[in-house]
């Protein structure tokens, strides 16, 4: 018997990732794109997609050719979903790391997905020694490192990649390792344009739709809908580097967030947690929950308390 969905089929675009995500984006003007939760930094629409061209043509100069793996090893910032389609936009695989990863586990994965590169942050660099990748590069500065900035400003024209996206890897996340050795998973351009439209059908945003982004972009969850869902819908992604309640509910309060996607940790603080009535969170319209059970009576107690 064949069980079909009450929704009707959805048009999956023949387009890589990065086009499926940002083509619209010189359109849009000074829309913000990205606005740091933590200092306000904003990254308009048109200077995301100038920033992507640069970038790309900044890895073709730095020696990445198609098929090529880049390491992201950052938390969410404004400048992770610029590496990461930029990238893309290279013709690369990007291998999304575990910010909690150890030096061990950093070391394992680049290894075995026989990255090239790897774009981390200072702050981490601790944690990259040993590496078998030609070069470390950070998204803010440190002595002895090139960093995005370096790549951005060198003058190289983005590559022009003839893709197929049904075979092309974009994505390379490795699983948990909950019953063995982490290991990579294998996503194609197409695999990842078609969860993001189907996310964008059952999830509806809009350019009025501001999005706080908590959960991890290194994550499927965090990478398709709190990045790749949001962008290519036009709306501002306001990324924070860690959860910390304070912080999460302040900007909540400040940036007038709309919608909100999260896991269960964060349901059970805003229903339960008496910090949650010292902000005003009346822009808040939509929470959805993932990546692990939600109980029926807790999801129900926080709705209430947020109306």
């Amino acid at each position: 018997m064949t069980f079909r969905s009450p929704h009707g089929d959805i048009d999956i675009p023949d387009v890589p990732l990065h086009q499926a995500v940002l083509g619209a984006a010189g359109t849009r003007g000074e829309h913000p794109a990205l606005v740091d939760g933590l200092t306000g930094q904003i990254i308009s629409y048109t200077h995301l997609a100038e920033m992507v061209d640069q970038l790309a043509g900044g890895f073709a100069a730095a020696g990445i050719r198609k098929g090529d793996v880049i390491g992201l090893f950052s938390p969410n910032s404004v400048l992770y979903p610029v590496v990461f389609h930029a990238a893309l936009a290279a013709g690369a695989t990007v291998t999304t790391v575990n910010a909690l990863a150890t030096a061990h586990d950093l070391q394992t994965q680049l290894a075995d997905s026989n990255a090239k590169l790897l774009v981390t942050i200072s702050a981490f660099l601790d944690r990259t020694a040993d590496l078998t990748v030609d070069e470390v590069l950070v998204c803010d500065a440190a002595e002895g490192y090139r960093s995005i900035h370096d790549l951005l400003e060198s003058g190289a024209d983005a590559p022009q990649i003839d893709f197929d996206p049904a075979v092309d890897l974009a994505v390379l996340p490795y699983s948990s390792g909950t019953t063995g050795t982490p290991k990579g998973v294998m996503l194609t351009h197409r695999n990842l344009v078609a969860n993001v439209a189907q996310a964008s059908h059952a999830l509806p945003l809009s350019a009025d739709d501001r999005v706080i982004a908590v959960l991890p972009f290194f994550h499927i969850y965090g990478l398709t809908v709190l990045m790749n869902v949001a962008l290519a819908s036009g709306a501002t992604v306001v990324p924070l580097p860690r959860f910390d309640l304070s912080n999460f509910l302040r900007t909540l309060q400040d940036h007038r967030i709309t919608k909100a996607f999260v896991a269960p940790p964060i349901v059970l603080a805003m229903a339960k947690h008496p910090m949650v009535d010292d902000y005003d969170l009346s822009s808040l319209s939509f929470m959805l929950s993932g990546a692990a059970p939600l109980d029926g009576e807790l999801a129900e107690a926080c709705a209430r308390r947020l109306n």
